[in-house]
């Protein structure tokens, strides 16, 4: 495949994706689905078996368009499915809209980092890989330690030198350990929340 083909494949991908997810976030917050567990439960029940797959796609658009902080979707995905099956449906969705989120960057450039990010957020990430220099092994080690805000930085790398090759191959390998503690980690402290609710 040569550039100008993988320029209109970056073209039509990174388009549908956030034409899809903008619409599904209006949908989703005018329901109140992004703002009540409740909401979210009924919206996953009422698709039967195909809950699973409405779960993976709610993740991937809360990865394209960042309403909700990661933790609190990651703890939706454990107290719907149960440990295991929400840690894999969070992984799943999670690193395909990171894969896009990537892609909509690099289509797009910089100028997107801007209308869905503060300018300070910018400016300090931007001091902080520029200083580092390899901003490859700088972004593996963020994804794989929760510690800063993984849906910013794969924009950010859409729009490095970074291959999206590399980027994927660092996605599925480095997210599991933050989705895990996060997926798992969130649900032990939302059930000890809940016991003490109930006595």
């Amino acid at each position: 495949m040569n550039q100008h083909s993988y320029h209109n494949l970056f073209k039509i991908i990174s388009t549908v994706g956030l034409l899809c997810s903008v619409i599904l976030c209006v949908y989703g917050w005018r329901s109140g689905v992004f703002t009540s567990q409740e909401k979210l439960q009924e919206l996953i029940d009422g698709f039967g078996i195909a809950g699973p797959f409405v779960f993976i796609l709610f993740q991937i658009v809360q990865v394209i368009i960042p309403i909700l902080p990661g933790g609190v979707s990651c703890l939706a995905g454990v107290v719907l499915f149960g440990a295991w099956k929400g840690l894999l449906y969070n992984y799943i969705g999670i690193c395909i809209g990171s894969v896009f989120a990537f892609l909509i960057a690099r289509y797009y450039g910089r100028p997107i980092l801007y209308k869905f990010f503060s300018d300070k957020m910018i400016q300090k990430y931007d001091k902080i890989t520029s200083k580092n220099g390899n901003f490859s092994k700088w972004f593996a080690l963020a994804i794989f330690l929760p510690v800063a805000p993984d849906d910013f930085l794969c924009y950010l790398a859409g729009t490095t030198e970074m291959s999206l090759q590399k980027f994927t191959i660092t996605i599925f390998c480095c997210k599991p350990f933050a989705i895990s503690l996060y997926s798992l980690g969130f649900a032990v402290i939302f059930s000890k929340i809940l016991v003490l609710i109930n006595h």
